[in-house]
């Protein structure tokens, strides 16, 4: 079904039966992807006066309760206000859900014992497009992406002048396949989520980064319209699911 939507000054053409899902779901249990040393989600019927309210067990519906945190449990989005003493709710401050954006593959580059994206890498996969979301997609790209236990790894993490080039660059959404823009144990400097949301200066409260999503290796590199999709918690991160839409020439 293709759709032609104008976005900006541009007519876009995108093919509405095509969505592309690049969510990593919460699902219960230690298989679940992983990190910042904390337990599995749990998703549980709850009990009441010893009844166990599920169908299984007899009861006319199913009522589970579910325990998770959104940035160690699967694909989120979140605001400035995951580094601020004031409170910047994702569901007030996402206020558009469609964006112009473009996916890349990166190689991360090996630095002492860490693995790094830099500014150059960036700046080779982007050039001169205007977009106003980036998707990376980091190799190898292997499907146990989406149940790692990523605690005590040293993942690979963004340089900071990687995300300043990604803010003079008019990056607004950026979406990872990892735990952080930011070193594991970096001693609470989070110099990338500083730099992305200009922590020292005028707030870009209009900005987000997703991480924990997973991108199929059948997803081509390119120019996307991206429906990033969340849930309305008033917290400042949610459980949310980017889809993808190719763009037509």
């Amino acid at each position: 079904m293709l759709t032609t939507i104008q976005y900006n000054s541009r007519k876009l053409k995108i093919d509405l039966s095509q969505p592309l899902d690049i969510s990593i779901p919460i699902k219960g249990g230690a298989s679940n992807v992983n990190a910042w040393y904390i337990g599995p989600p749990k998703i549980e019927p709850e009990v009441f006066d010893g009844d166990t309210i599920s169908v299984a067990e007899g009861a006319a519906v199913n009522f589970n309760t579910i325990t998770f945190n959104p940035h160690s449990h699967g694909t989120h989005t979140e605001t400035v206000g995951h580094i601020t003493k004031k409170a910047y709710s994702i569901n007030k401050y996402l206020k558009q859900f469609f964006f112009l954006a473009e996916v890349v593959t990166v190689a991360p580059e090996k630095q002492g014992e860490d693995y790094v994206i830099s500014a150059k890498q960036l700046q080779f996969a982007l050039g001169n497009k205007k977009r106003d979301a980036l998707v990376v997609r980091t190799i190898p790209n292997t499907r146990d992406k989406n149940s790692k236990q990523y605690s005590n790894t040293n993942w690979t993490y963004f340089q900071e002048d990687a995300i300043k080039l990604l803010v003079k660059k008019g990056i607004k959404h950026l979406l990872i396949d990892l735990p952080s823009v930011d070193r594991e144990e970096d001693g609470g400097e989070l110099k990338g989520h500083n730099a992305f949301w200009n922590t020292k200066g005028k707030l870009r409260l209009d900005a987000t980064i997703t991480e924990f999503i997973y991108v199929s290796n059948k997803i081509e590199d390119g120019c996307y319209m991206l429906n990033l999709q969340i849930a309305p918690f008033e917290n400042d991160a949610s459980p949310s699911k980017p889809i993808l839409y190719k763009v037509i020439e």
